[in-house]
């Protein structure tokens, strides 16, 4: 077959299109315009055009999340490569696959202080899965398709490929995705068999045994989380899931126990800690999930799925680890139980749900609703309850608002929460959402952020106008940066420094300067109205609803504290307490 030679532009343009990238998200700058002249050439692949290189990288975290493909991202050099730095970290510390590229100054100026040259490579390699600087045309496209593979492969992560201009606009040779294999990354899908066969007759010997999930089983594919739910019902099992996992089992279903962790149930939290077997699948046992880890689920016996093998045993030795995609193990998990006619313990199960249900009788995220204030889970509950019939995304910011979403809204799919789990990046969720807007145009996307958060990069509004995204965005308005204002609060002395927000935008005139609708919303009883008008506007729509905002996210697990050292905040056992996604006031 003859070569293909193009310049290095079309080659980059090439492989994109040859690895099925419909959209990238971008900033143009200097260093990349032989790149923006060829987008302008052709039709195949969507630009969407930010107003900052950070919420690049965040729109296209929240179209991998929600169609399951690669996230991609043109950036210009120096400051533009150094503005996607926080996304890429936050990319990489909750597995999203992202490819990064980055302008970069010609080859013969770097390590010369050039205009806009920025060490890229050395800069990102702490926040990225694997990095490149391309020096020589002959290896552009071997390059570009090996990102893709590293990206996608294994533990998926980001990648940034730095692009010198000079690059950018020499002759290079193109090659097909068909003819690169990478030599040494090809890291093993199927799990240990006799590993296996260990974990599954420890989980049948069980008499207290616990499911506890992460984001691995949705990065898995949808196609895992079917069989997480066909594994769950075969253990009967009680399951929790992370944060990050959120939707990967449904949350109507009886066996689930809602999240775990600092601010999840106590049930889970208590199932957690009191169980005899631990199957940790597609999780990394997570500070926020672990607490101090001395006093982490003491005398179970711990079993780990991870297709990471540097995740297993990092934060918690477990007694039997297995490196595989959770997919796969799973499947092979049902087959050796249905092969050896495992059965459960039937009694001991039957008395393990009996304490789970003495748990779920304390209703901890229950909560009493006012009529004069409007409490903030009362607008995720109501907002749940609004979307039922519609296929809806959401997205959140990072603070109280992120845990009352965890808490409140009851996801039965994966791929439709999409949050900033290990950095815990405000700013996050507004250009998460707009990426899965662009995934998903017919959907109901909403925005679920604080005062604080959604300052950090409101810009976007103005990128929603441009594409015409009907991104719905609501703020827990309560004038302070909730959750520091929660810890000052309870751990130092309600000494709130430089917590609360003196001036705040009128965020109604703020849409409208960015040419859309803005609503606001402070009596309880225009909630649902205002929050049904939100949704039947054909456009992006910004709601401000102010929030009580002395209200704290419980439960809550104490720093350095175990699981069955939960704080429950007020009780709400009694008159009054909303217990359902109805928002009905149970007597």
């Amino acid at each position: 077959m003859a070569e293909r030679i193009m310049n290095g532009s079309e080659v980059v343009l090439q492989a994109l299109t040859d690895q099925g990238v419909e959209v990238i998200f971008g900033y143009p700058g200097g260093a990349v315009l032989p790149l923006y002249d060829e987008i302008f050439k052709q039709n195949h692949i969507r630009h969407v055009l930010v107003r900052h290189e950070q919420a690049a990288v965040h729109a296209a975290e929240g179209y991998a999340r929600s169609t399951g493909k690669v996230g991609c991202v043109l950036v210009t050099s120096g400051p533009g490569a150094t503005n996607a730095v926080t996304g890429l970290t936050d990319a990489l510390l909750d597995s999203i696959p992202i490819i990064c590229l980055t302008g970069q100054v010609p080859t013969h100026l770097i390590g010369n202080d050039a205009f806009q040259e920025a060490d890229t490579t050395g800069i990102t390699r702490p926040c990225t899965k694997h990095n490149y600087l391309v020096k020589e045309s002959s290896k552009l496209a071997r390059t570009m398709h090996e990102a893709f593979h590293v990206a996608t492969h294994g533990r998926p992560g980001p990648v940034v490929i730095d692009l010198p201009k000079d690059i950018l606009v020499a002759p290079a040779p193109y090659i097909d995705p068909s003819q690169v294999q990478h030599r040494t990354y090809n890291p093993p899908v199927k799990g240990d068999r006799s590993q296996i066969e260990k974990a599954v007759e420890i989980l049948a010997s069980a008499k207290k045994p616990v499911l506890y999930c992460g984001g691995g089983v949705i990065n898995s594919g949808t196609q895992a989380c079917k069989l997480l739910a066909e594994f769950t019902r075969l253990t009967g099992a009680p399951i929790t899931l992370t944060l990050m996992g959120l939707g990967a089992y449904p949350a109507s279903d009886r066996q689930y126990l809602g999240m775990l962790g600092m601010h999840g149930t106590y049930e889970a939290n208590l199932a957690m800690h009191d169980c005899d077997v631990m199957v940790a699948i597609g999780a990394r046992f997570d500070d926020r999930v672990t607490g101090n880890v001395d006093f982490f689920s003491p005398g179970s016996t711990k079993i780990q799925i991870d297709i990471d093998p540097s995740s297993i045993n990092k934060n918690v030795a477990v007694d039997v680890g297995i490196v595989g995609d959770v997919g796969h193990v799973i499947e092979d998990m049902m087959k050796i139980w249905k092969a050896k006619q495992y059965s459960v313990n039937q009694a001991a199960l039957d008395a393990w749900w009996g304490e789970i249900e003495g748990w779920r009788e304390k209703r901890c995220l229950s909560y009493v609703q006012p009529a004069d204030v409007i409490k903030p889970q009362h607008v995720i509950r109501r907002m749940h309850a609004l979307t039922r019939d519609r296929k809806t995304f959401i997205t959140t910011d990072v603070g109280q608002h992120q845990m009352w979403a965890a808490q409140h809204f009851g996801f039965e799919h994966p791929n439709e929460w999409m949050t900033s789990g290990g950095l815990g990046t405000m700013g996050y969720g507004l250009p998460a959402a707009m990426g899965v807007q662009v995934a998903h145009p017919d959907a109901t996307v909403i925005c679920f952020s604080g005062d604080a958060s959604i300052m950090m990069n409101i810009q976007e509004c103005a990128t929603l106008t441009q594409y015409r995204l009907p991104v719905k965005t609501i703020i827990l308005n309560n004038r302070y940066m909730g959750m520091v204002r929660q810890w000052q609060q309870l751990l130092h002395g309600s000494r709130y420094s430089e917590s609360y927000s003196e001036t705040l935008p009128d965020f109604v005139k703020l849409a409208d300067a960015f040419g859309f609708t803005g609503l606001t919303c402070k009596d309880p009883a225009d909630l649902d109205a205002t929050l049904q008008k939100m949704l039947d506007i054909d456009g992006p729509v910004i709601v401000d609803v102010a929030v009580d905002d002395k209200e704290n996210c419980f439960p809550m697990i104490p720093s350095g504290k175990p699981h069955n050292e939960m704080l429950l905040g007020h009780e709400t056992s009694g008159d009054q307490a909303i217990d359902s996604d109805e928002g009905m006031v149970l007597v």
